[in-house]
């Protein structure tokens, strides 16, 4: 079981001197979700980027976390075109130190693709290879960036249950997306452009 928080206060960034979002702060504890929305250029990957560390904020504060705790999952699905599923996803278990390659092919439904090049699966399916890297081994807090793109509706159900699971053991999901996803109850942030 996880127990940990994510705390955002009065976070301001901006991207090629162009502020995208001001003021955004939130809390998230132990097995809570927060949803972002809003229009294109708003500032949804850039916020998820600064809370994964790749960004820094202009202004604000978010709170630390420690080594390790966060898998940011982006719009790359962050594979080798060239290697098989089973060989990719053998790479990123040995970066984590993990040995749940099985188990995470079966969860996402890959076992049968697990010998087939990245580079020919269908983009659901390689987004579904992504998906499986988040169970090689746990992490409590999860950006995930517009998770279910290219997904079909039997693999939105999957990922569903996967998140479910997550926030069970009291994980925490902070996703930019404008699908609802699994059964919990979401927080809401929605950002809207500056105004100059």
């Amino acid at each position: 079981m996880f127990s940990t928080s994510l705390t955002v206060e009065n976070l301001f960034a901006s991207r090629g001197g162009f502020l995208l979002f001001e003021n955004v702060s939130f809390a998230l504890h132990a097995g809570e979700a927060l949803r972002i929305t809003g229009p294109n250029g708003s500032g949804k990957t850039t916020l998820l980027r600064c809370l994964a560390g790749f960004l820094r904020a202009d202004k604000g504060t978010i709170s630390s976390l420690a080594d390790n705790a966060v898998y940011y999952l982006g719009h790359s699905n962050a594979m080798k075109p060239q290697l098989s599923v089973a060989e990719n996803l053998t790479f990123w278990a040995e970066i984590e130190g993990s040995s749940h390659i099985d188990a995470a092919l079966e969860t996402l439904n890959l076992t049968r693709l697990k010998d087939l090049a990245f580079s020919v699966l269908s983009s659901g399916q390689k987004r579904r290879v992504a998906v499986a890297r988040l169970l090689l081994a746990p992490r409590p807090v999860w950006l995930l960036d517009e998770p279910t793109v290219g997904l079909d509706m039997v693999s939105i159900a999957i990922f569903e249950a996967v998140l479910n699971q997550h926030l069970k053991a009291g994980g925490v999901v902070i996703a930019a997306t404008h699908t609802p996803l699994g059964n919990t109850s979401w927080q809401s942030l929605d950002l809207q452009p500056v105004k100059a």
